[in-house]
């Protein structure tokens, strides 16, 4: 090999271990180095001028350190070189897709069905489209912060998004496959626009007027149904697992321990959802009026009266009965979800402690209460307790539990 270069009218000398490659059109450096007793000899694609000489050189010293030190790894600097396999340091060729692909596997098998159904919507709407087809090793966290920088989507949508991604890239690093997670070089907060940032939750309670016109428009079932969960305050999943083993009936009460999620029943949504519910008398009265249907036919309390059996999903609920009455009474639509809201916005703005009220709608704590229901909690000054706004033959009136 030759120990100098001649580009264009001046001779560069070549440093030791480098040589420039001569090809039909064009020229590259290569580098040589022993590594485990065999001789190596790598290609740098860089036009071999004085500069990229002397990059190279410093390439060549910096590999022959990590020699040294036992940490030189031959993908790190040489990620396509079919070298690589002679010293157990091959390039992963795994895609993206095929990690997002194992998760959901792993996931089906020891998540909730809700919660899969959220990660199989998030892999195959956002991220295999985006980022399937790229070998996880040239996954670059630019790419990541391009693509979120271009979504419509609010910020809690995007970062439960981002956490199947951020599982797969994990246990990337685990396997070996990459050095570090690309997603820890991305700050979420300073991709988004301000309209990205803002949730789309939107507490929308009902009024007493709208909840009247509402079962008005009810009949049988259907009318229990929401009567009970605009006075109990259940989640949708819990009012369709509802079983009459549940209602203690000596002491006004309903045990909530289980959800309806996917069909499939499981328990509640925390451990803070396993909780016992003061029965308010409108609640009660559902209760006792629902006896008549399905007391005698099954465990379940809610049944559809379309097919009579017990209802299987929310949007079952909405398409089936939900939006039609509230088309014919001439409310404006919410979804069922509100009913709970509306439980308990009207709790505090009768007076009610939030801390009676968080335990009622099976939070740990008062945070949610304070965050998404404080305008409806009147003065401090004003004495709390256990008592609610009930009457429900004309309008709400305080009285004591």
């Amino acid at each position: 090999m030759g120990r100098t270069w001649q580009q264009g009218s001046s001779i560069i000398k070549l440093p030791k271990g480098i040589s420039v490659r001569q090809h039909k059109n064009t020229a590259s450096i290569q580098i040589y180095f022993s590594y485990r007793g065999v001789d190596c000899r790598e290609t740098i694609k860089l036009e071999p001028t004085k500069t990229n000489i002397k990059y190279g050189e410093r390439l060549r010293g910096e590999i022959l350190n990590a020699i040294e030190k036992s940490t030189f790894r031959y993908t790190d600097y040489f990620p396509d070189s079919k070298r690589a396999k002679l010293f157990g340091h091959a390039p992963s060729v795994i895609t993206v897709d095929e990690l997002l692909t194992d998760f959901i596997d792993v996931s089906e098998k020891t998540l909730q069905p809700s919660t899969v159904r959220g990660y199989r919507d998030s892999t195959n709407y956002h991220l295999r489209p985006k980022f399937g087809q790229i070998r996880v090793r040239d996954l670059s966290p630019a790419m990541i912060r391009t693509w979120i920088s271009g979504l419509q989507l609010s910020a809690k949508r995007i970062r439960n998004i981002l956490i199947p991604l951020r599982a797969v890239l994990e246990q990337a690093v685990n396997d070996d496959l990459i050095e570090t997670n690309p997603l820890d070089k991305v700050v979420l907060s300073k991709l988004l626009n301000k309209n990205s940032k803002i949730s789309k939750f939107s507490v929308d309670p009902f009024s007493t007027e709208e909840i009247h016109k509402i079962l008005d428009n009810a009949q049988a079932q259907t009318r229990n149904l929401f009567q009970f969960a605009f006075f109990s305050g259940l989640r949708t999943s819990e009012l369709i697992a509802l079983e009459w083993g549940d209602i203690d009936w000596l002491n006004d009460v309903v045990h909530v321990s289980r959800a309806v999620v996917e069909k499939q029943s499981k328990s509640t949504k925390t451990k803070a959802g396993i909780r016992d519910v003061m029965l308010l008398p409108p609640a009660l009265e559902a209760l006792k009026s629902q006896k008549t249907f399905t007391f005698l036919q099954g465990s379940r309390v809610f049944h559809n009266p379309k097919t009579d059996a017990p209802w299987e999903t929310d949007a079952q609920i909405r398409h089936s009965a939900w939006t039609h009455i509230l088309k014919k009474a001439g409310v404006r639509y919410r979804n069922p979800y509100q009913t709970r809201h509306t439980y308990a916005s009207t709790l505090l703005s009768g007076g009610e402690n939030p801390w009676w009220v968080a335990k009622q709608m099976g939070h740990e704590n008062i945070e949610m209460i304070m965050r998404h229901y404080g305008k409806w909690i009147p003065d401090a000054s004003k004495k709390n307790g256990y008592e609610t706004v009930i009457n429900w033959d004309e309008k709400w009136t305080k009285t004591a539990l």
